[in-house]
């Protein structure tokens, strides 16, 4: 699944070919784009288009065959801009696999760090760090230490790191493969989105609120239930998001039934799934963090929404947030993957945490139940004695010196980060490409909340 193609906003447009070079033109605010030129026009010239810089902005879509053509075989056009704007890219395909194309930009040479992030018409209310809240050069620096060479490819390769207090976005810092056009693969919080869009479903009428506390077959018509597991009948929507559905598929199972994907489209995956499942226990169950539970989530949705999962998550959730330049991959069902999967820009981030902080407010109108908001949020089961987890959403309390703050946490590998501290009216996030979660978990509350407590 994937929203529109995304065309890049005017700003610059290409003015002379050279066998070796490009100059772009940048126009000033009321001028003609007739391409006339004057003295006071500014130009940026660049040798190779793969060296890691910054985004050149067209007055129109380039078509990608001619920029291949003119620029080799980089997938990307990238230049660094003299008027300060986030680093982005160009002659971007939202259909094709950004997972894949994200490992293959190029690091930035330079971060690029802002306290005052351009307003783009986006949703988001832009202010100024410092003046707006926060202690801006306690945030800068540890923005600028963000920067530095990491020691690990475990921890420290971030991409890009925001912040937005009190309902405005007051820093925005992109680094090595982030870039502000280019959405970030999310790897686990997708299942964080997931659960609000089940919330969006009831706040429309799709589901009723206590329908998450009924067996979640009862959604699904097409199944078989003759050959369920034991026990499979009893599995609520609300085990299912919490992690405590107490399915069990073996690997050598999941192995065999992969060799014919056919039989998995469709209601067929969440069919495997509770018939193959070791008998399923009684409540409570223990918390295991899997696949099967996010599928079973994302096929009760699927059955319950006008045209499918697909479309609703598209217009119903996302698009009503400002939220049109993403990738939403499909698994083998054929449904949007659940677990893992979906590509969001990091501003768009920031908008599902200031919509878990407004408790499912959007625009003034309430866009996903309060209470059920409250309750994705809240730790229904305990995977870790410091660690809860509510709907597909992580939480946790941490203490900053002498004081302790409830934070909730949508949470991805790599290091994908959406960290919400109501009490400060806080959101922090964070894109990375590490291999594990890395260390922000540890070291993130003790540099953020100390530049927001007394504000």
């Amino acid at each position: 699944m994937a929203g529109i193609h995304h065309r890049t906003p005017a700003g610059y447009k290409i003015y002379k070919l050279q066998p070796d070079s490009i100059y772009i033109n940048k126009r000033q605010r009321g001028q003609s784009s007739d391409g006339q030129t004057d003295k006071s026009q500014s130009y940026c010239k660049f040798i190779s288009p793969v060296q890691p810089t910054f985004l050149m902005k067209s007055t129109a879509p380039v078509r990608y065959s001619l920029l291949l053509l003119l620029l080799g075989s980089s997938p990307f056009l990238l230049a660094e801009p003299s008027n300060g704007l986030a680093p982005e890219v160009t002659s971007l395909n939202l259909k094709d696999n950004l997972y894949q194309l994200e490992a293959k930009l190029p690091d930035l040479e330079k971060p690029y760090i802002s306290s005052t992030p351009e307003d783009k018409q986006d949703g988001l209310v832009v202010g100024k760090l410092g003046a707006d809240g926060g202690i801006s050069s306690l945030i800068e620096k540890y923005a600028t230490e963000l920067a530095e060479t990491p020691s690990s490819e475990k921890a420290g390769l971030t991409d890009s790191f925001l912040i937005s207090h009190k309902g405005k976005l007051l820093f925005e810092a992109y680094y090595r493969r982030g870039r502000a056009n280019f959405p970030h693969y999310q790897m686990s919080i997708t299942k964080s989105y997931t659960a609000l869009a089940l919330g969006r479903a009831i706040q429309l009428g799709y589901l009723k609120p206590d329908d998450i506390d009924k067996p979640a077959i009862n959604f699904l018509k097409e199944l078989d239930r003759s050959t369920l597991a034991k026990g499979a009948e009893k599995i609520t929507l609300a085990e299912a998001m919490q992690m405590s559905s107490g399915i069990r598929l073996s690997d050598e199972k999941s192995k065999l039934l992969l060799k014919d994907p056919s039989q998995l489209k469709g209601q067929g995956e969440i069919q495997a799934y509770l018939q193959y499942s070791e008998a399923i226990p009684p409540t409570p169950r223990p918390f295991k963090y899997q696949e099967a539970d996010t599928s079973l989530a994302m096929q009760v949705l699927n059955a319950v929404v006008p045209g499918g999962a697909q479309t609703f998550i598209q217009n119903e959730l996302l698009s009503p947030m400002g939220i049109h330049q993403y990738h939403w991959e499909s698994s083998v069902s054929g449904l949007p993957k659940s677990a893992a999967g979906s590509s969001i820009l990091s501003r768009d981030m920031v908008k599902f945490g200031q919509l878990i902080l407004n408790k499912g407010r959007l625009q003034g109108k309430q866009f996903i139940p309060e209470v059920y908001i409250a309750r994705a949020t809240s730790a229904k089961v305990s995977p870790s004695k410091a660690v809860g987890y509510g709907f597909f959403w992580w939480v946790e309390d941490v203490t900053v010196g002498t004081k302790s703050y409830h934070c909730s946490e949508g949470r991805g590998a790599g290091g994908q980060f959406i960290y919400i501290i109501p009490e400060l009216e806080l959101v922090t996030v964070i894109t990375a490409h590490n291999q594990g979660m890395g260390d922000m978990l540890k070291t993130l509350p003790a540099r953020i909340i100390p530049a927001f407590e007394s504000h």
